[in-house]
């Protein structure tokens, strides 16, 4: 996965302004495959071939390698970043790197184990790192020597008996490939800068295009032809254009109904969006899509991290994907001995305890049909004639009066999902309102299971303005969007909630609202945090520049955004962007907008 030190660096630039030489397909050698692509295929035989991925919502990410010997630290020194990335964030030599592969000797290793665990946590499918940035495979490879079979003291393939135990068992099994950084391979370390002496010559050095043709394409076939998985998940398409990456996707044909995500470059879609360590803020679209994340800081094992989630995190994480439309891909990182740390192994049992009580509100689901819900979030099972609301509560009602808002739909019955008790609905006007128990049944997230009949009816309730004509637009009803590197999240709940480390410009955030007339409102926002930056205030058409002053204090403040027109009624968004030039962030509890003539009067 990507580190933050990588994010600083030249190899941006790359990724975003991919600069691709000539290259000739057939120079990659792959005989009469390389002019075959993959066929075209109908709606239909796409939905059947990611039936199984849209069922399975949940899956374990498994990040391993000869990283897990050092584990974080090097020279007996702790190195920043994540633990995969410690290659390259320590500048370690080939050579000495390589003398790690000889410390790698996973001997309590139990494929078994491993997919056991995961199929306890309730995950449907597993993907793990064949190779990663630093070109060591935990599969034997013809086309490098630096692989789990020649380089280390196990001598034994990694993958396979994984991906055996995984079909075995019942689970769908995936393989991590990094196709275009190779850290140790000749020409895969061309993304990054070279210096003399660095020990890094041959791979910086060395021609991508001979790397690609002598090492990637032929590991890949490898992996689809001896290992055969369900998934191939790409990562990082630094110099990729279509001419490098066709020979690799044109190799998919050898795996008949695979999954592929977005990260190969030149291009290709894949069959996946891949948001990293967050959650995006209405899902994608059609597109189908899984974040991935870790329990902890890193991906890779570093023995000293443990910035370790709360379950209540994870659970939540997952019902917030889901209700979203999503999978989610949550990681372990296994020690050089090849064993799952026990923090992790702990909060899968808890989820696994609450995923054999809800699983019916998680697998095969659809995404919420609701705007935003206070309490918590919503999944759906819809038929012709009908279907299943479930109700993730995060915060149950005090006077035990769950308000659905917008369902128009006729409510036939109402059961709490993990005592089978029985819920009274009534229509409120706009609503619905459920009746619930005087105690949750669980902490993290209880679920109501509400049937309803006929065709599913949800009118959108969006934010309208208060007696005065203001709308106040706190936190928790900001849709917050990120990229890949940004990780701005909300924090906290209710009067607590905030916005929080939105130090990447990447990132923006917006609110939908309701305006009953026309008109210019001033903009007002509270913010916390001693940082600052200049961004852009838009509606609409209507954009204009603002700027949030550096403070010295960490108190809440009120700044003053400016103003906006509502063109016309109806239903509106305010968007926050930030100056990509002069962005340093801050914390947001939300923005208020005031009538322009009421702050005349």
């Amino acid at each position: 996965m990507k580190a933050n030190s990588f994010l600083k660096s030249t190899l941006v630039k790359r990724l975003l302004n991919f600069a691709p030489t000539a290259l000739v397909a057939c120079a990659l050698g792959i005989s009469g495959l390389a002019a075959t692509a993959v066929a075209e295929e109908t709606k239909a035989e796409r939905d059947a071939r990611m039936a199984w991925f849209r069922e399975a919502k949940f899956g374990m990410f498994i990040h391993w390698g000869v990283y897990a010997v050092p584990a974080g630290t090097y020279k007996g020194e702790q190195v920043k970043g994540i633990g995969e990335w410690i290659m390259l964030n320590a500048k370690i030599p080939v050579a000495e790197y390589h003398d790690f592969a000889k410390q790698f000797n996973p001997v309590k290793y139990n494929p078994d184990d491993w997919v056991k665990i995961a199929k306890d946590a309730g995950m449907k499918y597993m993907v793990i790192t064949s190779k990663h940035h630093d070109g060591f495979t935990l599969f034997p490879s013809d086309a490098s020597k630096w692989n789990v079979a020649e380089a280390t003291p196990y001598k034994k393939d990694l993958i396979t008996p994984l991906c055996e135990a995984a079909h075995k068992q019942g689970l769908k099994f995936g393989t991590y490939y990094s196709q275009a950084q190779d850290w140790n391979n000749p020409g895969g370390a061309k993304a990054h800068g070279y210096k003399e002496g660095d020990g890094w010559d041959e791979a910086h050095k060395g021609s991508f295009d001979d790397y690609l043709a002598k090492v990637a394409v032929p590991q890949v076939r490898e992996i689809l032809t001896r290992i055969k998985p369900d998934i191939l998940w790409w990562d990082t398409p630094v110099w990729m254009n279509e001419q490098r990456a066709k020979p690799l996707h044109d190799l998919l044909a050898l795996r008949p109904g695979i999954i592929t995500n977005n990260r190969l470059g030149g291009g290709y879609k894949g069959d996946t969006e891949t948001p990293e360590q967050f959650i995006p803020a209405t899902g994608f679209g059609d597109r189908d899509w899984e974040t991935c994340m870790t329990m902890n800081g890193t991906w890779g094992y570093k023995s000293y991290d443990d910035n370790w989630k709360p379950t209540e995190t994870l659970i939540r994480n997952l019902v917030d994907i889901v209700s979203k439309g999503g999978n989610y891909l949550l990681n372990v990182g296994p020690t050089a001995e090849g064993l799952i740390p026990e923090p992790s192994i702990q909060r899968l049992k808890e989820v696994g305890a609450w995923m054999k009580v809800n699983g019916d509100a998680i697998y095969g689901t659809t995404a919420s049909p609701f705007w935003k819900l206070s309490w918590g979030r919503c999944t759906k099972k819809v038929t012709s004639d009908g279907g299943t609301l479930y109700l993730h509560v995060f915060d149950w009602p005090a006077d035990g009066k769950l308000v659905v808002p917008g369902l128009r739909s006729k409510v036939t019955s109402a059961r709490v999902l993990a005592t089978k008790e029985k819920v009274s609905a009534e229509p409120a006007g706009e609503n619905v309102v459920l009746n619930l128990p005087s105690k949750a049944p669980d902490a993290i997230a209880s679920v109501i299971e509400v049937k309803f009949t006929g065709p599913l009816q949800v009118e959108r309730i969006l934010p309208i303005a208060q007696a005065d004509g203001r709308f106040v637009l706190g936190a928790e009803l900001a849709d917050i969007h990120n990229s890949l590197r940004a990780r701005a999240h909300l924090e906290g709940r209710g009067a607590n909630a905030r916005i929080t480390r939105w130090d990447n410009p990447e990132a923006r955030v917006s609110w939908d609202f309701n305006a009953v007339t026309a008109g210019r409102y001033l903009v007002k926002a509270t913010v916390a945090g001693a940082g600052g930056g200049k961004l852009a205030v838009v509606m609409g058409k209507d954009s204009s520049n603002a700027e949030v002053p550096a403070a010295e204090s960490k108190e809440d403040r009120i700044v003053d955004l400016g103003t906006v027109s509502v063109a016309k009624a109806g239903d509106c968004t305010l968007e926050l962007k930030p100056d990509k030039e002069n962005w340093k962030g801050f914390d947001l509890r939300g923005v208020t907008l005031t009538p322009v003539q009421s702050v005349s009067k």
